[in-house]
Order: C-alpha cells, then sequence, then structure tokens
C-alpha cells in the first residue's frame, strides 16, 4: 500500500509518541510477562504464557501499522492552503438539504480525527466530497449510508 496519508505536524507528532510508548514502556511489560510466565515451567499448559505472548501479537501489530502510518505520512500546513474553498483544516459548516439541519465538519489528517467532535478525515467519502467546494455550492455525496446532500455555509480555517 502506497497511498500517502495526510496529516498535520500535530497528528503526526500524536502517533510517534504513541508508537515511541508502544514500543519503550508496553512491549517492556508484555516481554517481562512472558519472562515470568516461561520460567514457570511446562509451556503447553500454561496459560499466562500463551496469553502474554497473544498480548504480544496483538501489540506487535499495532506497532506495525504506526510505522505503516508514519512512513507513509504527507505533512500538510493548512496555512498554505485556499481560504475560499474547503480544504485539509477547514471547518465547514453545512446544511443538511434531507434533514434540514446544520453540521459543522472539521477535516483532519490521521491521528486528529474525532468524530464525536465533528473531526472527520481528509481521506473520508463525505470529507472528499466537501473538497475543493465554496460557499453556496450545493453537493451530493455517496458515503455507506447512501447519497447526502449538503449546502456549504461557511468555510473557516481556526488559527491555533
Amino acid at each position: 500500500m502506497t497511498d500517502r496519508i495526510p496529516m498535520t505536524q500535530t497528528g503526526y507528532n500524536k502517533k510517534k509518541a504513541e508508537l515511541e510508548r508502544l514500543q519503550n514502556v508496553e512491549m517492556p511489560i508484555i516481554e517481562k510477562r512472558i519472562g515470568e510466565a516461561r520460567a514457570e515451567g511446562d509451556l503447553r499448559e500454561n496459560a499466562e504464557y500463551h496469553g502474554a505472548r497473544e498480548s504480544q501479537g496483538l501489540l506487535q501489530a499495532k506497532i506495525n501499522q504506526l510505522r505503516d502510518e508514519l512512513s507513509r505520512a504527507v505533512l500538510i500546513d493548512p496555512s498554505k492552503l485556499p481560504k475560499d474553498e474547503v480544504a485539509f483544516g477547514c471547518t465547514v459548516v453545512v446544511n443538511d438539504l434531507d434533514l434540514d439541519e446544520q453540521e459543522e465538519f472539521t477535516l483532519v489528517g490521521a491521528g486528529e480525527e474525532d468524530y464525536m467532535n465533528g473531526k472527520i478525515l481528509i481521506t473520508s467519502p463525505l470529507a472528499q466530497g466537501l473538497v475543493g467546494k465554496k460557499i453556496g455550492d450545493k453537493v451530493e455525496i455517496q458515503v455507506p449510508a447512501g447519497i447526502t446532500r449538503f449546502e456549504i455555509l461557511d468555510i473557516r480555517f481556526d488559527e491555533d
């Protein structure tokens, strides 16, 4: 998989810190558990040993995933993007034309998503359908649940 993953420096740093924590804190704890369980003798019927080995495998998979995401990261500086259209890092206010409700989405990179607070991945179908649109544009977006229709009401770039 060679797809690039857009993210801000903040998102990159967050993922890197998580990787370092998993490698330098969590993995040594599991390795210690494996060593202690191994010292108990017969490994064929040692539930603690097998449980620790399974935990180690799951943790290693998470570490590998983070390494992969960081290796494919493309750092984006939202301050260098156009301010008059929906782009990475912006907050877009839309009117859902089917429900007649206003919704607000912030388009973020990997590591910064928070769906409960409207922070959606720039690579999501919804965000991709909004990118490049301007205030007043109406758009139909194919999402897994069907087609959603929005009108763009506002675009802003919040300064951190």
